[in-house]
């Protein structure tokens, strides 16, 4: 039977409204508010313990996960998915990074603030709202790139709701995505380019700088490197699955001389003095508590246009710019430039896909298109139109066909190693 009472303040007053206790089809007692009547909460009382009675005869169907749910606070759930998160919310049921999880929890705090949602029931019609708040950050300045993190966020915690029936419709399935194709694209550091960096480089960052062209690694992933993971036996670094971005162990195979360049460096100890130092002076924790392989500076790209300026290599070009994720795109560029086939290029930029290797990263030299675009001349133009040009030129014909051609009396073809250098 429900039963209908009112509470005390510490006072000893009545609280003005009554409040009654019923119990739910599963035998479960619940306490629920009224009104200030008596006899309207009595009604209230009467109406709740009736529909579960239904229930327990078989007259109604038992209520969805998401009707008890629904009005659970917005904040309570957000917490269930972050614990969630931490414990196995990443790849391979593996927990979030460190960073992946302070960036969760900042966007689903900063989507609480603006929506102020009171329970998951009023996240039901917020796409209008999610769409004015996105337009907001848009007029700030945010990127497409942002702005779609942003609702790819909000969109991941309503679909982690949905698999746990806390909600039975997507809300934000119809929120388009925002242009994010970047207004100012990375270029591929050259070789020559390399060259001279690397002599104006400290012993430090010149061994990180190698490192990163010849292996492709982001800076997170050379910083979490220790000493244990150089195998010189095998002639490269062994990756693990707690700090890989794709989450996947592996073994990253580097020249000899990298190799070389890496064990003497680690053998002096430099990286973990500076990790020492660089801390005490912080007066922080210091993230590594192993051998660290390397010393990757806190802003790696900042370091890496003071020594451009001294190298006297521009950060900016027509072609675009250079900042340390540009040593990767140099990386998989010349993987590609060596003429590699195309399953071995992407399990060296250890991508995903193909396309990913192909389209994001790998660049093609103005100079490269250039020598192609000769070569092929030289193949399939007739001996005739060679002569014209060497007339319009003044130049002789040898220039443009230096070694014999059989299918050309007396033309000739470049060598394979003129079209395609080795690297």
């Amino acid at each position: 039977m429900a039963h209908v009472f009112r509470t005390r303040d510490r006072n000893g007053k009545h609280h003005p409204k009554w409040r009654f206790q019923y119990t739910d089809w599963q035998g479960k007692r619940h306490t629920k508010t009224g009104t200030g009547s008596k006899r309207e909460t009595e009604r209230l009382a009467q109406r709740e313990e009736g529909y579960h009675e239904e229930i327990r005869r078989g007259f109604r169907p038992p209520p969805k996960q998401s009707d008890t749910t629904a009005h659970r606070s917005f904040g309570s759930i957000i917490d269930e998915y972050l614990a969630w998160g931490n414990s196995q919310g990443g790849r391979k049921g593996r927990p979030w990074s460190k960073g992946h999880s302070r960036m969760q929890r900042a966007r689903l705090t900063w989507w609480k603030d603006h929506l102020r949602p009171k329970s998951l029931l009023s996240l039901e019609k917020c796409l209008p709202l999610v769409e004015k708040a996105l337009r907001g950050l848009q007029v700030n300045g945010a990127s497409g790139k942002t702005l779609n993190e942003y609702g790819g966020v909000l969109r991941s915690f309503c679909n982690w709701c949905i698999d746990r029936d806390y909600m039975e419709n997507e809300p934000l399935k119809k929120l388009k995505r925002f242009d994010s194709t970047p207004k100012e694209v990375r270029r591929a550091v050259t070789a020559e380019e390399m060259m001279r960096l690397l002599e104006v480089a400290p012993e430090y960052r010149r061994i990180v700088y190698e490192t990163a062209f010849c292996s492709g690694l982001r800076a997170k992933e050379l910083k979490s490197l220790t000493v244990h993971d150089l195998d010189v036996r095998r002639g490269g670094l062994c990756l693990h699955a707690e700090w890989t971005k794709n989450r996947v162990a592996g073994f990253q195979p580097l020249p000899s001389v990298v190799v070389q360049h890496l064990a003497e460096f680690a053998a002096t100890g430099q990286a973990k003095a500076m990790y020492r130092r660089q801390f005490i002076r912080a007066g922080s924790k210091p993230d590594h508590l192993g051998d660290p392989l390397l010393y990757v500076p806190t802003n790696p790209s900042r370091t890496l246009k003071t020594d451009l300026k001294a190298a006297g290599i521009p950060v900016r070009t027509e072609e675009g710019k250079i900042d340390f994720h540009a040593l990767r795109v140099a990386f998989v560029s010349f993987v590609v430039e060596t003429g590699t086939d195309l399953k071995t290029a992407q399990s060296l930029a250890r991508h995903t896909t193909p396309e990913l290797t192909m389209n994001v990263y790998a660049r093609v030299r103005g100079s490269r298109l250039t020598e192609v675009a000769e070569a092929v001349g030289r193949i399939i133009l007739p001996l005739t139109s060679t002569k014209e040009a060497q007339r319009n030129l003044g130049g002789s014909a040898s220039h443009f066909f230096p070694i014999p051609c059989q299918h050309h009396p007396g033309a000739s073809i470049p060598a394979a190693s003129t079209i395609f250098p080795r690297m």
